[in-house]
């Protein structure tokens, strides 16, 4: 019989697992459109990703056991919810794959982890919880680590494209989460989800016809490259993720996924072959740093 301390640990353990996962899941991710960026345009992989990965978080909403009561977005649900299907979704996943064209997976996982920071100033602007002092020096410290980014990449004009392209994506990323955040107290997080990468599909139509074409001159390995990205890093790595952030403290989930670059930086090498230059590692760093000193408490 499971006592009372027993069930908050072995629930923590799941927890911690699903959080793992989400992050090694979520890193590849990086290092999958890395490599299929010289065979596949940002608009149709966009388009690939989300269209599967809409039909596979079907898949799971269909498996698991039918509510007794259904519920379905509210007319109030609809606005936020578009938002955050279109910005989190779309707009993110076109900016990162044409800016994984021109800059390394290590490099854009850090950028793109900026969006935690992003959040925070959101929240204090939108939602009333003011700027602490650790929130305006994390927020410096952040934005030296992007002009140092930015110089370690300064060499063309694409890879400066690159650096603004992943801002424009983590921008794209903290407004989504923070337009979802009162939709989860209403609605199942699974449900949330599937229909805001449903949206997002949606918004990347307008690639099909590229889409087709592209993938009618695809080898095996692209494909399956793509099938990837759509199962794991977005249908399973979103549900660990919102069974991790049920069973624990957003906050806890917020430092977690500053793994997801150091991972990224070890795939990308181990895979690809590549890594950021020193510089821009200097510059993940206090990125990083940033984000971690504007989550502090006082």
């Amino acid at each position: 019989m499971t006592t009372l301390t027993e069930a908050p640990t072995r629930a923590n353990r799941l927890a911690a697992g699903a959080a793992a996962v989400t992050v090694v899941l979520w890193a590849s991710s990086f290092v999958a459109i890395r490599h299929l960026g010289t065979d596949i345009s940002a608009g149709a992989l966009s388009l690939a990703r989300l269209g599967l990965g809409s039909i596979f978080l079907g898949a799971l909403l269909l498996k698991r056991p039918r509510p007794a009561v259904r519920r379905w977005p509210t007319q109030r649900d609809w606005l936020p919810l578009i938002a955050c299907g279109v910005l989190w979704f779309g707009v993110y996943n076109l900016a990162l794959n044409e800016a994984e064209r021109r800059l390394d997976a290590g490099t854009a996982a850090m950028l793109v982890h900026i969006a935690p920071l992003l959040i925070a100033v959101l929240a204090g602007v939108g939602l009333g919880e003011g700027f602490p002092r650790q929130l305006v020096i994390g927020g410096l410290v952040a934005f030296a680590g992007i002009v140092v980014i930015g110089t370690s990449t300064s060499s063309g004009r694409a890879e400066t494209w690159g650096v603004v392209l992943c801002v424009v994506a983590a921008i794209s990323y903290a407004v989504g989460v923070v337009t979802q955040k009162p939709l989860l107290s209403r609605l199942p997080a699974a449900e949330v989800t599937w229909l805001a990468c449903t949206i997002g599909a949606v918004v990347c139509l307008p690639f099909a016809p590229t889409l087709v074409d592209e993938v009618r001159s695809a080898d095996a390995a692209t494909i399956w490259w793509i099938v990837y990205l759509a199962a794991f890093p977005t249908a399973l790595g979103f549900t660990t993720w919102a069974f991790a952030l049920r069973r624990t403290s957003a906050g806890r989930m917020g430092v977690t996924v500053y793994a997801v670059p150091v991972v990224a930086i070890v795939l990308g090498w181990l895979l690809l072959g590549e890594a950021p230059t020193v510089l821009a590692l200097a510059g993940g760093a206090l990125c990083l740093a940033g984000v971690a000193i504007s989550r502090r408490t006082a």
